[in-house]
């Protein structure tokens, strides 16, 4: 099991790594094939790769024409088969940490939730991984406030790490009136304002949290991305008086997210490569935006 593990682990970093030079050599062939439709001269600095480049054009069908990422192999089973979430917290939770996760196991669809007790990381994840567990997320607290969350995808990554902001849970709003009552159906997304390269590889990793809905469910969650905080939102619908008539109603948590690292890995390889970090106290930090505009 170890040796397949580093095996696949090492087909998939190597496959990363062919993501640069297909993406440039792809471009190339996109201007020449650009030029040639349009009738325009060849660019100059492509004259002399011309030759080999239209050969490959030619040889190439309608599914070759589109450069393969490593999303295509990280969630490549997942229009096969439904998620499955392992849901878990740090070493003695307290009870408003304990009440978050939860809630979140019902936000979730095919999720369960397991106390941590003594177990370490590495344990948790070869357990997922024998068990057919498609992503683990841990949540963490600061003095009884959730202030963290790690979406870790198996069995060889990636893994975001998120800040939690203002969380406010089911349990801690008082008028329940007002609330929509929990549904368990599988949820329609509606992802906003993921325009770059990281905000589409971000919506990639949450987008895969959940399972395809039917048409007809009444329940739509929000990941909707203002200055790089992501705010969940989680609602039901009901149509009381026809199509044009919607009551709209809010069921809960709600918080911000806010990214911070994206590692090529599961979360307990520390030597795992790093996609992505955050860097905010550079000079240009706030005038970036790294998710969307």
């Amino acid at each position: 099991m170890l040796r397949r593990n580093i095996r696949q682990r090492r087909e998939y970093l190597y496959s990363k790594s062919l993501e640069g030079p297909q993406r440039a050599l792809f471009e190339k062939k996109r201007r020449i094939r650009a030029a040639l439709e349009e009738g325009k001269p060849i660019p100059t600095e492509l004259r002399n790769e011309e030759h080999d480049l239209r050969r490959q054009i030619d040889l190439e069908d309608q599914e070759r024409q589109v450069p393969k990422s490593i999303v295509d192999n990280e969630y490549a089973t997942a229009t096969i088969r439904e998620p499955k979430i392992l849901l878990t917290t740090s070493r003695n939770p307290s009870a408003p940490l304990t009440q978050f996760v939860k809630e979140l196991k019902v936000v979730f669809p095919n999720s369960q939730r397991m106390n941590r007790g003594g177990q370490v990381i590495s344990e948790i994840v070869e357990a997922c991984r024998s068990h057919d567990i498609t992503d683990l997320i841990l949540v963490h607290e600061h003095r009884g406030q959730p202030d963290g969350l790690i979406v870790s995808h198996l069995p060889h990554g990636p893994t975001a790490y998120f800040g939690l902001l203002n969380v406010v849970t089911r349990h801690d709003i008082k008028d329940r009136k007002t609330m929509g009552k929990m549904s368990e159906a599988y949820p329609h997304l509606i992802l906003d304002n993921f325009s770059t390269q990281i905000g589409e590889r971000t919506a990639t990793i949450l987008k895969h949290l959940f399972p395809v809905p039917k048409p007809d469910s009444k329940r739509i969650i929000t990941f909707a991305n203002r200055d790089d905080y992501i705010s969940f939102r989680h609602h039901v619908y009901e149509k009381p008086g026809g199509p044009k008539s919607i009551d709209l109603k809010e069921v809960g948590p709600r918080f911000e997210l806010r990214l911070y690292q994206i590692k090529l890995g599961t979360v307990e390889q520390k030597e795992a490569q790093s996609e992505f970090v955050l860097r905010p106290y550079i000079n240009t930090a706030k005038k970036q935006k790294t998710l969307g505009a």
